[in-house]
């Protein structure tokens, strides 16, 4: 969708990029102009892959969860042009102890661990007291806010859509670029069945809310087929995608990746797909499979993000 720009007499596109924002968009992309982030900001989801730990996962501390956010930054995320991280455990400490390379960028997750839940739909809630203006304090580059959608169910004049509008708003006033992430789920009541035929639908529809709401840069789900991505990327009009990874293996994320960068896809951030068989709670084990598991991953990745 395109308007005409009173001044210059030429189209503008849809949800088009301030200054500010065409940095941090530059910032968090390949040299080729894809974007490609490591996702680091999950808590309990990290704690669970560390599976060394004496007494499981729940005994891992907030302290030893940051130095093994610390490592996934050095042996990692420094490779990658941005690093999305969270500011529950992992900021500012890493950004203050120098661990971030100059030549990586800091996304910072803006939403809490968890959900909360009114009449059968889902809400995130943000991490206490974090703003578009703590991002910036954080020494973050561009921030990523995680929405819930049931577009059935979900117009663009519901709860998130309204939340969507305000937070875009928010972060254009502070200069900073907004990454919309959009997950969805199973309504009460909605067979598997019924769920994985529609979820291609679910997404280009949450989509095109999202850029009705204003949305300048989207993080979403693999929509299942090239067709699907296609939907998604016309639902975009010419709003920038990022498939996400979603935990599942390496080797299946790279051939969604493949598939949805040409059908008009931007790029990937992917999380666990990278790093869920590299982390532990031991600091040796952790730089040995980072550097030799994970890291050959992301340089495949990148390519084929850039292909």
């Amino acid at each position: 969708m395109t308007a005409l720009d009173p001044n210059t007499h030429q189209e503008k596109k849809m949800n088009e990029l301030t200054t500010l924002e065409r940095r941090g968009m530059a910032a968090i992309s390949t040299a080729d102009g894809n974007m490609l982030i490591v996702a680091g900001d999950q808590r309990n989801g990290m704690k669970a892959v560390m599976k060394d730990a004496t007494d499981g996962p729940g005994s891992i501390t907030v302290e030893q969860l940051a130095e093994a956010k610390a490592d996934l930054v050095r042996y990692l995320g420094n490779h990658a042009p941005a690093i999305l991280l969270d500011p529950e455990v992992a900021l500012p400490k890493i950004v203050d102890d120098g661990v971030l390379s100059r030549n990586t960028a800091l996304v910072v997750g803006m939403d809490a661990s968890g959900f909360e839940e009114t009449d059968g739909l889902r809400y995130t809630r943000f991490v206490d007291g974090v703003t578009p203006r703590v991002v910036r304090d954080l020494g973050g580059d561009v921030a990523k806010m995680l929405f819930y959608m049931r577009p059935e169910q979900q117009g663009v004049d519901s709860r998130v859509a309204e939340e969507i509008r305000d937070l875009v708003k928010a972060c254009s006033a502070e200069g900073l670029l907004l990454i919309v992430e959009i997950l969805t789920y199973q309504l009460e009541g909605e067979s598997d069945e019924d769920y994985k035929a529609g979820f291609g639908k679910t997404i280009a529809d949450s989509t095109r809310i999202s850029v009705e709401c204003g949305a300048k840069v989207l993080k979403l789900p693999y929509p299942g087929s090239a067709e699907a991505c296609a939907a998604v990327t016309e639902a975009a009009q010419g709003v920038p995608w990022a498939v996400l990874s979603a935990g599942v293996d390496h080797e299946t994320f790279i051939e969604q990746v493949r598939i949805a960068v040409a059908n008009g896809a931007r790029g990937a951030m992917a999380g666990r797909s990278l790093w869920k068989d590299s982390m532990a709670v031991s600091a040796e084990t952790r730089e040995d499979l980072l550097t030799n598991r994970a890291l050959p991953r992301l340089r495949e990745l990148n390519e084929a993000v850039d292909a």
